[in-house]
């Protein structure tokens, strides 16, 4: 994996950079020693008492998701497939974002379940449990494997130190932090560093636009005017018919992938389940959506116009390889051309914190389904609760050690652009789970059995289409470049995971009706789905389908003038 080793590679930060570095991880431990003080019992720790704003969980749920994916690897996107990107936010998260707020969130909230996998064990029993379960904490130290490894780049690039060094360092800091103050401290830290990260990549994009002559310049610089249009992205799917290249961004991207990873990852559904009311929890994920819909402007433009004005960038989209760098590079490479100290130093903060807020998300969702899905479930029950408070921290401290090995992985694994290796790792984990929970939802009939063998098929058909597209293990019976083969892999996992479900269900024996009460939409009285308008949750502005359909037509106005 390509690193900024060499000398010239450098982040020039000045004093004045390190300083705004050391004031920012002041405040983020400050935060956590402020918030171990609410924390007096493994809900507090794990769930936040369940006693927060929407305005904060809203921010939180977008910020825990502008990590690694997010910085590094869409710019990277937007450098190699320009525009094309935008679909990964407008038809690959908006409608998902709304449809978990206003359709799913009343059942995870009023359900009253502590993480996505205890939903699981009440719809359809333990073996469903304990593979979503395992699933879900292999998947979150994968992916907090991939922020470590972006976090070492940027102290990499700042100062010079080795990878191994650089990672153990970022983990211990995020360690600090989130086994003080447990979800609390993720949350509050995480509504800080969307600020930091926003602070951060405007002044790139603003410089960016300046030197190249502004939108224009662009339209003008760029020679290949596919680039500018984000429709039908064959080079993004790497499917060369227009026609199925927008069909898999639609389905695969747009359905499977968008709405397997939204509303069934508990790194997200734990910002909105920790909300104060089930409206709060509602509206969380559509506030969310807001700023999701309009952040391309700070995170692809820049990764455009570095293709542009970048010496080495330029020379890779080119197709000239022999330089030492790669498509994950583009934010270091435009910090260096583009920021004055000050400036710079800031830039280095939002990246750290972005990184950092991944790392976060992606472990205090861990310790929560490791603590009661895991080790309450199947290894020690029944004990008092300062026992799994106990448990919780210490499986904190587990999964960053276990992310800095996984932290290698994604160095090995991700390429030039390591957005191909995490769009992987979402059709493994959240297409098949997606299809076994909207199945299972909305179908009544569909048996425990089913639920946990159509998910372990679904995983498989996905890992299989990884394995034989990917050149690493030296059977490439497929080709498809780009994120084309995720796309494949996460629509096959959803089709095979729902036939086999279906054909299970036809041999096996269903729940009665009298205990999915509250876990099948049919089943469900629709007073347990509404959620209060009254106090603190009344007036016409909160109302979340307005919310949802606000940011709805705004996204279609965002397609139809940059689409």
């Amino acid at each position: 994996m390509t690193i900024l080793a060499e000398a010239d590679l450098r982040l020039d930060a000045g004093p004045i950079d390190y300083a705004l570095l050391v004031i920012y991880f002041v405040v983020v431990l400050g935060i956590g020693v402020m918030a171990r003080r609410s924390v007096s019992s493994s809900l507090d720790f794990l769930l936040s008492g369940r006693s927060l704003p929407a305005w904060v969980t809203g921010l939180a749920f977008i910020s825990a998701n502008l990590g690694a994916l997010e910085l590094m690897g869409m710019t990277a996107n937007g450098a190699q497939y320009g525009m094309a990107t935008v679909h990964y936010y407008w038809i690959g998260a908006i409608p998902a974002m709304v449809f978990l707020g206003l359709v799913m969130m009343p059942f995870y909230y009023g359900s009253k379940v502590r993480s996505v996998p205890e939903f699981m064990r009440r719809r359809f029993g333990k073996p469903a449990h304990l593979v979503n379960a395992i699933s879900f904490a292999v998947a979150q130290i994968l992916i907090a494997g991939i922020n470590l490894f972006a976090l070492a780049v940027i102290i990499d690039a700042l100062l010079g130190w080795p990878l191994p060094v650089s990672i153990c360092v970022a983990a211990l800091v995020v360690l600090a932090y989130t086994t003080l103050g447990g979800l609390s401290a993720a949350i509050y830290n995480e509504v800080l560093q969307f600020f930091v990260i926003v602070a951060a990549l405007a002044p790139l994009t603003i410089l960016g636009l300046i030197k190249v002559g502004g939108w224009q310049g662009i339209v003008e610089k760029v020679t290949d005017q596919e680039q500018l249009s984000a429709w039908p992205a064959t080079e993004l799917t790497g499917i060369n018919s227009p026609v199925w290249s927008v069909v898999g961004l639609v389905f695969g991207l747009g359905f499977v992938l968008s709405f397997g990873y939204w509303t069934t990852n508990f790194a997200e559904v734990q910002r909105a389940m920790s909300a104060k009311s089930m409206s709060a929890a509602k509206r969380t994920p559509i506030i969310g959506a807001y700023p999701k819909a309009l952040i391309p402007a700070i995170i692809i433009i820049p990764g455009i116009i570095a293709a542009l004005i970048v010496p080495e960038m330029a020379q890779l989209k080119a197709g000239d390889t022999s330089g030492d760098v790669a498509y994950n590079d583009v934010l270091p490479l435009l910090m260096r051309d583009l920021l004055p100290n000050g400036i710079l130093g800031i830039a280095i903060t939002g990246l750290l914190a972005s990184f950092m807020a991944g790392v976060a998300a992606n472990v205090s969702s861990f310790n929560t389904v490791f603590t009661y899905d895991l080790w309450q479930d199947y290894v020690k029950k029944d004990r008092p609760d300062e026992y799994y408070l106990r448990v919780g921290r210490l499986a904190t401290v587990g999964a960053c050690v276990l992310a800095i090995g996984t932290a290698f992985i994604a160095a090995a694994l991700g390429g030039s652009n390591i957005m191909d290796y995490i769009q992987a790792l979402f059709s493994f984990f959240n297409a098949p789970l997606f299809a076994t929970f909207i199945l299972g939802m909305f179908w009544k009939r569909m048996t425990p059995t089913a639920g946990w063998v159509g998910l372990l098929a679904g995983t498989f058909t996905a890992i299989f289409i990884y394995v034989i597209s990917e050149p690493s293990f030296g059977i490439e019976l497929l080709e498809l470049p780009g994120q084309g083969a995720s796309f494949l892999g996460a629509g096959l996992a959803f089709v095979v995971d729902i036939v086999v479900s279906v054909a299970v269900t036809t041999v096996t024996r269903p729940k009665p009706d009298s205990e999915l009460v509250g876990l099948v939409y049919s089943l469900t009285p629709k007073e347990d789905r509404a959620h209060s308008t009254t106090g603190e949750d009344a007036g016409w502005y909160r109302s979340p389908a307005l919310l949802g359909g606000g940011v709805l037509a705004l996204t279609a106005v965002l397609y139809f003038v940059f689409g």
